[in-house]
């Protein structure tokens, strides 16, 4: 084998396949990256049975040829090599990497042990790279971490005809992003479970306007029992296959309340970073309180003994006053994560919008949501709410009357969280 390549090119591909190899291989062969070159095309990839990568980089192949190396090693290589293009070589029984004025030679691993690259699954799909790494990346921090409970630490993959809704929980949050996607079959129905590990990876590689496509084993047309299996996620010349959570997800969209007492509408950069700010104070385990008047928001938080933080905000209150408290961490991830829903706004980390907070006592789930728009918009016509209304009632939000870009975020209250 014998190619050359770019050396940021290289390096990106290398570094973004060695990702998905295992930190304590059950075989010491599965630490490698496998490299095969040929038709000016290299291809890098890495299978530890539950995961695959598949990463292909235009090269100039002067003699094809197959050949594993230790992938971690090369991901470091990789990452400090001088400004050259690479030349790799492969001879006897040894990989020779060439940029500048380095030189590595590395040790080939046996290529007769390592497993085969699992086949890729029938495509049920494709979706806008940006979009399905925005819900990921809404979605994914409300799974659970803890893998006694399998389950938990998916991402439920809905398929709906024209529609795809990601959902996550650990039992105390759940968020919920529904998109528009392009399906191959538009009557079908069925739901997967993906380790979030595996999606929150596919976020760090799709770019907007980029498609993806989405393949999977998937059951007949109608049987919306989970698919179990593998799932790949394909695009910009990427691809990862990873094993499913054979596991059925609960029935989410049952756990969100038919409606709430009181509902505040609150600026979302401001709020944020005051719940950011009055949050240094909190004690581990500790809740940060939030105290809704008619025309303010009181947050409140400290540590016994040491220190205390308040800060008011405006915020625009339909309901009694109440008092309820968060766990901060859990908080800031729903704020964070409803901030995505608005548009992009490279300059400005708080885009603008504003987050409603629907709740109704200090024991029972609120719900996060996004509304676009500034501060001006805050005291929008009655005409508004009614739209706003009708839309939330129906699934969706009022600036997407069809729910194709709803987000939803359930949190339950800190004092709430032992019950059950």
């Amino acid at each position: 084998m014998k190619f050359r390549v770019e050396r940021d090119v290289l390096g990106q591909a290398v570094s973004w396949t060695a990702r998905a190899l295992p930190t304590r291989p059950v075989v010491p062969v599965l630490a490698g990256l496998l490299l095969e070159a040929a038709d000016d095309e290299l291809q890098l990839s890495c299978f530890d049975y539950e995961v695959s990568a598949r990463a292909a980089v235009p090269a100039e192949v002067g003699e094809p040829g197959t050949a594993l190396v230790p992938g971690t090693l090369l991901a470091e290589i990789a990452r400090n090599l001088p400004l050259a293009d690479v030349e790799v070589a492969t001879t006897a029984g040894m990989v020779v990497l060439t940029c500048g004025s380095a030189e590595f030679t590395l040790v080939s691993l046996p290529l007769d042990e390592y497993p085969a690259l699992p086949g890729v699954p029938d495509v049920a799909g494709s979706v806008d790279g940006g979009l399905l790494a925005t819900a990921a990346a809404q979605v994914g921090p409300a799974a659970s971490r803890d893998d006694t409970l399998p389950m938990l630490t998916g991402v439920c993959l809905d398929f709906d005809g024209p529609v795809l809704t990601l959902a996550a929980t650990d039992r105390y949050r759940m968020a919920v992003r529904t998109i528009g996607w392009d399906p191959g079959d538009p009557q079908a129905r069925f739901s997967v479970l993906v380790p979030a590990r595996t999606l929150a990876e596919v976020a760090r590689t799709m770019a907007p306007g980029k498609p993806v496509t989405i393949a999977v084993a998937r059951p007949e047309r109608d049987d919306t029992r989970p698919a179990d299996g593998l799932i790949c996620f394909e695009g910009a010349g990427r691809q990862l296959t990873a094993r499913l959570i054979g596991a059925e997800f609960i029935r989410y969209e049952a756990r969100f309340p038919a409606g709430f007492a009181a509902s505040a509408e609150l600026s979302a950069g401001p709020f944020t970073e005051a719940v950011r700010r009055v949050s240094l104070v909190a004690d581990r385990g500790a809740a940060v309180q939030l105290a809704f008047r008619r025309d303010v928001v009181v947050i409140e938080a400290q540590s016994a003994g040491r220190a205390r933080a308040v800060e008011t905000v405006a915020c625009w209150l339909d309901g009694d006053d109440q008092v309820i408290s968060f766990n901060p961490h859990y908080l800031l991830d729903g704020l964070a994560a409803a901030a995505l829903t608005g548009p992009p706004a490279p300059a400005d980390p708080h885009p603008a919008g504003r987050i409603r907070l629907q709740f109704t006592s200090p024991a029972r789930p609120a719900l996060i949501t996004w509304l676009p728009g500034d501060d001006r918009d805050a005291h929008h016509s009655a005409a508004g709410d009614e739209a706003a209304a009708a839309a939330a009632s129906a699934g969706g939000d009022a600036g997407d009357p069809g729910g194709r870009s709803e987000f939803r975020y359930l949190v339950v209250p800190l004092r709430a969280l032992g019950a059950g």
